[in-house]
């Protein structure tokens, strides 16, 4: 199974560019910022790297995000979002920013892959929130910026990267009212609006006005203007009056106020308000809060009642103090794919109550959190023959990043590192699906690493790093195999056994051993069927089916329609997609280019429904191979383009995958020459200019 689906980094959607007098305030909430909008568009096109800085809070996320909106227009090629605030790993630095472009996790050199990719692009690319990975980040826009001519990053950090170039600008708080301004002078501050703007949500019909006006400067005044502070204040319209508001500001601030030289420092102003905000939670919402703040990737109801219930806070009331929480905009909440509310923070919230939770708690929690997301890792594997298996990936995606906390929880004490073993085992598939073989691999190895002995889970976490970097080329393959077979045999444990022989041919398949390979191949299926799991059956069946294909095309037609069969009585459809996809490939090899092309039109349009571009390019490929025994020479060379600009999006060829190699080869050798040079080149760059949608419908059109 070998299709990314999506990344787990998000484009910037495109907007329309404001006029001068209209960076104010737009449908997303967004208030003021026009100097500091301006100021920015100033810079960018005079420097490679921008880094944004100030304190948390202040809104520099914000800004970065809508000057995305605003310059889409002003970068061919797009600008990018990378969204560093769930990752704690350097070493899964890379793999975000490769996955925001779409290219595949090869377990090749990422930076150069990523530099590659990016040489003739202009683009924009936002790394957010870069202070806790500050070298990694400087070691990546390093290598970004020698690799590449025309690529700009705008960074957003609390302190600068360092790096040789950078321009780094200071985001300030919003403007406050002067002291003794007029009622218009007030209501037009940045500071005033957003809190006009927030309390308005609060209180619908709220104006500043006459009546109200000293008090709202007062308050934007002792807030210092800064965005999250002055939001979080804004909530608690819904139980006093702005004066009352004020009043209770200057009670909780006047002491650390008097200590300063006039105003207070920034950080401690929002540490402040966020004291006040805490402080008028319930003890049960507080508890939730602190706790909460163990999930990067937010949590649902399910997951919140079963990993935060303890001491003072019991699981029947988690729903009312999730619903407190939202009405405090502690949370924020939204509906999830496939139904229910997911409830997230801010990270500086975030960080806040993690600041607050206390050790004796997160003791507490730390074997409910493990417990669960093993479960979920077990629940929601991918590599099953079960009609949610594309729902089941879009969940993991969504909980990655606390399934990544997971993992570091269980790798900082030696006897939870079975249990993280076996996580990062079962998400196996979802590691390739996803693209992140590497991250798969880096997990693997740390567990491996901790569970030296003989056991269950480090049998499956050698198959799975086998497995894995198998996919990568890479030679500890083998080895890791053979280590795989030996600790099955001497535990006894026939389910693992029948795993590490089905590796070991595929292994042997990709080397071009025939006779080997579907010796093992026979003998793992065999097992598998003897212990009733089918699934293990379907993995085996696409394995053999797709590696055979060159070598044995009559076995691996049969191996694949098997599994088509399978996966139709159990309206598996994603497994069906891949049973096809092999299917047509043994057809192909058996000269059948009439139904090899019929299989894959039907893959390539559920795949493009599915957004699989992993899938998708493999089709694009195998389509242009039967166009060009169609004789349809220029179809088959803009097809080939089409699939190009896919491979090398995902940093991949089709001249590294044994079963498609010789194929793709003869393929462009027999169009140009029927095309001519120039001809056949014209024909291919359209084809790269199609893009993934474009390409897919012009694959699916009828020959």
């Amino acid at each position: 199974m070998s299709m990314p689906v999506n990344d787990t980094i998000r484009n910037v959607p495109a907007a329309e560019q404001p006029t001068a007098d209209s960076s104010q305030t737009d449908i997303s909430g967004f208030v003021g910022r026009r100097r500091e909008i301006s100021e920015v568009m100033r810079i960018l096109p005079k420097t490679r790297l921008l880094t944004l800085t100030g304190a948390g809070g202040v809104g520099k996320t914000r800004l970065a995000r809508r000057v995305g909106e605003i310059a889409m227009r002003k970068y061919r090629d797009g600008v990018l979002l990378v969204e560093l605030a769930t990752i704690d790993d350097e070493d899964l630095l890379a793999p975000a920013a490769a996955a925001a472009l779409g290219i595949r996790d090869t377990g090749s050199d990422l930076l150069t892959l990523l530099a590659e990719r990016l040489a003739d692009k202009r683009m924009l690319l936002v790394l957010d929130n870069c202070e806790h990975l500050l070298d990694a980040c400087a070691r990546l826009v390093c290598g970004l910026l020698r690799g590449t001519s025309r690529l700009r990053i705008l960074a957003t950090s609390r302190q600068a990267l360092g790096v040789y170039g950078e321009q780094v600008l200071c985001v300030p708080s919003l403007p406050v009212p002067e002291p003794g301004a007029t009622t218009r002078d007030i209501a037009r501050r940045d500071a005033v609006r957003l809190f006009a703007e927030r309390a308005a949500s609060i209180r619908p019909g709220f104006l500043v006005d006459a009546a109200n006006a000293r008090a709202v400067a007062r308050l934007a005044r002792r807030l210092d203007g800064i965005p999250l502070a002055i939001e979080l204040a804004a909530v608690h319209l819904r139980t006093a009056s702005v004066e009352e508001l004020v009043n209770e500001l200057d009670e909780r601030l006047e002491v650390r106020a008097e200590a300063g030289p006039g105003r207070l420092a920034r950080h401690q102003t929002l540490r402040a308000t966020m004291d006040w905000s805490f402080g008028l939670c319930s003890p049960g919402e507080r508890r939730l809060w602190e706790r909460l703040s163990m999930f990067p990737g937010g949590v649902d109801l399910e997951t919140a009642e079963a990993v935060c219930p303890g001491p003072g806070l019991a699981r029947e009331d988690v729903l009312d103090l999730l619903a407190g929480l939202v009405d405090k905009s502690i949370l924020s909440g939204a509906e999830q794919h496939g139904g229910g509310m997911r409830y997230r923070m801010l990270e500086t919230i975030r960080a806040y109550g993690r600041d607050r939770l206390p050790a004796t708690d997160v003791e507490t929690l730390r074997e409910r959190y493990i417990d669960h997301y093993r479960r979920l890792a077990e629940r929601l594997r991918v590599d099953r023959m079960v009609p949610d298996q594309i729902d089941r990936s879009r969940t993991l995606k969504q909980e990655l990043p606390n399934v990544r906390v997971a993992l570091d929880l269980c790798f900082d004490r030696p006897g939870d590192a079975p249990a993280g073993l076996e996580i990062a085992s079962a998400l196996w598939a979802y590691w390739i699906i996803a693209g992140a073989l590497s991250e798969g691999r880096h997990w693997l190895k740390r567990g491996l690493a901790l569970v030296p002995g003989p056991s269950v889970p480090r049998v499956m976490g050698l198959w799975a790093g086998g497995l894995l970097a198998l996919y990568q080329g890479d030679p500890v393959a083998g080895a890791a195999l053979r280590e795989c077979s030996a600790l099955a045999r001497q535990l006894s444990d026939e389910a693992a056994l029948a795993f590490a022989i089905q590796m070991s041919g595929v292994a042997a398949l990709s080397e071009g051993d025939a006779e080997g390979g579907l010796a093992l191949s026979e003998d793992a299926l065999t097992r598998h069927r003897a212990r009733g799991d089918l699934h293990a059956v379907g993995v085996t069946l696409y394995f053999a089916a797709l590696y055979a294909a060159p070598l044995r095309p009559d076995r691996a037609a049969a191996y694949g329609e098997e599994l088509v069969r399978m996966c139709e009585e159990r309206d598996a459809a994603l497994f069906r997609a891949y049973a096809l996809y092999a299917l047509g490939m043994a057809f192909w090899q058996q000269g059948d280019w009439r139904q090899a092309e019929a299989k894959m039109r039907e893959v390539a349009a559920f795949w493009s429904t599915v957004d699989d571009r992993w899938g998708l390019l493999q089709c694009l490929e195998a389509l242009a191979w039967t166009s060009e025994a169609r004789g349809r020479h220029e179809r088959a060379a803009r097809l080939l383009g089409a699939a190009h600009d896919l491979w090398r999006a995902v940093a991949a060829s089709p001249a590294r995958l044994q079963f498609q190699a010789k194929s793709h080869q003869e393929c462009v050798e027999r169009a140009r020459h029927a095309l001519g040079p120039r001809a056949y080149t014209a024909a291919f760059r359209d084809g790269t200019r199609l893009g993934p949608s474009r390409a897919a419908a012009y694959a699916l059109e009828e020959p």
